[in-house]
């Protein structure tokens, strides 16, 4: 029995792998990645992780610096490769010319058994929404404290106000006071009236020389 060409070469399909490369100089690009390892095989997708500062203008040269990458992924069209190279350059001098930019660099690589790029796909959106969930996060957070000095600004004025206000009326009419008089009370009248015939005996007997 005839097997389709397209079945076997559908079970023979290549297996890819991919190595991680954890740490990145800088000036180390995309480029130059397909370059360093397309010397040991066919190199498929790359992806290198900007850092979050990566793009800064030059307001003096007015042109953007170049990008730089904390971390990324080289996927090989061949496992075996793939595991060849991690094991080989893992801990050795990224470029062996004393000139080059990478000389004092070592790689830092792992092979990622198991591992394929949808699962790359995967991390970097989660990554992205942790980050958009961050970002959301800190304007709210900024929304809040803007607010909350606003309104600590508005209610400083409205006292500064009052109290300029209050100023003005106390220098206005500080020397005027208000005196307010008791009410007497039953036992005070009764008291004065007591003392009032006390008066009255006392002046009859000194007006008559004798007992009244």
């Amino acid at each position: 029995m005839d097997m389709d060409v397209n079945d076997v070469s559908h079970k023979r399909k290549r297996k890819y792998g991919i190595i991680y490369l954890s740490t990145l100089p800088r000036h180390m690009n995309v480029t130059k990645i397909r370059e360093i390892f397309g010397l040991y095989g066919d190199v498929g997708r790359v992806f290198l992780q900007p850092a979050e500062s990566g793009q800064k203008e030059n307001k003096k040269k007015k042109r953007k610096l170049a990008k730089h990458f904390t971390e990324g992924w080289v996927e090989f069209k061949s496992k075996r490769i793939a595991k060849e190279v991690a094991l080989q350059l893992n801990n050795s001098r990224i470029s062996e010319r004393k000139k080059s930019k990478f000389y004092d660099h070592l790689w830092n690589i792992k092979y990622l058994p198991r591992f394929n790029w949808v699962h790359l796909n995967e991390r970097l959106a989660y990554e992205r929404a942790v980050h958009q969930q961050r970002l959301r996060t800190e304007i709210a957070q900024a929304k809040r404290e803007a607010n909350f000095i606003a309104h600590n600004m508005e209610r400083s004025e409205k006292f500064k106000s009052k109290k300029l206000v209050d100023s003005k009326v106390e220098s206005r009419f500080g020397g005027f006071t208000t005196q307010y008089r008791q009410r007497k009370t039953d036992k005070d009248i009764e008291n004065e009236t007591k003392n009032t015939d006390n008066d009255r005996i006392s002046f009859l007997k000194d007006l008559f020389g004798g007992d009244s």
